[in-house]
């Protein structure tokens, strides 16, 4: 298993042997070991677009999975499998009550009263996105993702295939490739940025300005609707770890926002608890799952609601999922 793999798992509050509602700060022992990985870090490359989900590009890559599959198997006489199947769409607890969203950003403003924790750039994420062609049956990729900025502005991406759901088996990689559960995709230090349009600007907390920030953080010269605002908080995860403050804000702007509504209790594939907030689109639902005390934003899983036969795909499927941490 890659050290990378044991660095991040180190430092994640949420490890798959921990406690539930581990979701927390760090504490020392965990920096300790972020620190040690991000210290290493590689020469400085030139700046390149940010990453906004992962695809999967076909062709023979799919065929080499299928191949890899078989080889490992055939002659390797590996007993675990590997841990490439889609993940199945989250399921709401049937006796949970739901919370309305204006509660849950209440009880958010109260928890950011002390204004602790502090917004921080940079973000920590587990994803499994889903990859589609004419031809093939689709896949899904799980990836973690750690970007941590530096005093002198420049950042560290580090990028590990993984599947919390299932430690130590192999899993699909970045071109579709078996490759070992904490194979790292990429590592990257980016030079220093100093721009200051969003979502690299920091999030302000007034609902006016946040959903002004969100709607150019999209490119959007229009208001954003349901759909594209859960897209463009998406985007503001990735590029930040929200403070309390930032958390309450994002809570009362959703719950001033038509089409989302509370569906009940749901346990992430972190194994973190949190109460659903469902939007349903044009062929896709989103789920959006905040923490119920605070009103972090835990999660946003988008699945589909019609069949794409072309592509493989079936209603019920996932197509993403995004897991914050602190």
């Amino acid at each position: 298993m890659a050290d990378e793999l044991e660095l991040l798992r180190h430092a994640n509050p949420v490890p798959v042997d921990g406690p539930h509602f581990g979701d927390g700060p760090l504490d020392h022992h965990a920096e300790r070991h972020l620190d040690r990985l991000l210290r290493e870090r590689p020469t400085i490359s030139a700046p390149s677009p940010p990453r906004r989900r992962t695809r999967l590009a076909w062709g023979l890559a799919a065929t080499a999975v299928v191949a890899a599959l078989a080889l490992a198997l055939l002659f390797t006489g590996q007993t675990t499998a590997p841990a490439v199947a889609a993940p199945r769409p989250l399921l709401v607890q049937a006796d949970s009550t739901p919370v309305p969203l204006r509660t849950l950003a209440e009880r958010a403003g109260a928890a950011a009263a002390d204004g602790a924790p502090k917004l921080r750039k940079g973000t920590h994420v587990q994803t499994w996105s889903m990859g589609m062609s004419d031809d093939k049956p689709p896949i899904t990729l799980p990836e973690e993702r750690i970007v941590r900025w530096h005093a002198d502005d420049s950042h560290t991406e580090i990028v590990v295939a993984t599947d919390p759901r299932h430690p130590g088996r192999p899993v699909l990689g970045g071109d579709g490739e078996l490759v070992a559960d904490g194979h790292v995709l990429s590592r990257q230090t980016y030079p220093p940025s100093w721009s200051d349009a969003p979502p690299q600007s920091p999030p302000p907390t007034d609902l006016g300005r946040l959903r002004a920030y969100l709607q150019e953080a999209e490119y959007s010269r229009t208001a954003l609707n349901t759909g594209e605002l859960l897209h463009a908080v998406a985007t503001l995860l990735d590029t930040w770890t929200l403070g309390a403050r930032e958390s309450a804000a994002l809570a009362q702007l959703l719950a001033d926002t038509e089409g989302l509504r509370p569906a009940g209790q749901v346990t992430d594939r972190l194994g973190r608890r949190g109460q659903a907030y469902v939007y349903d689109g044009t062929g896709s639902r989103q789920m959006l799952i905040m923490d119920p005390a605070t009103g972090d934003v835990l999660g946003l899983e988008t699945t589909f609601t019609e069949a794409e036969p072309e592509y493989g795909v079936k209603a019920g499927d996932v197509m993403s999922y995004s897991a914050w941490m602190r």
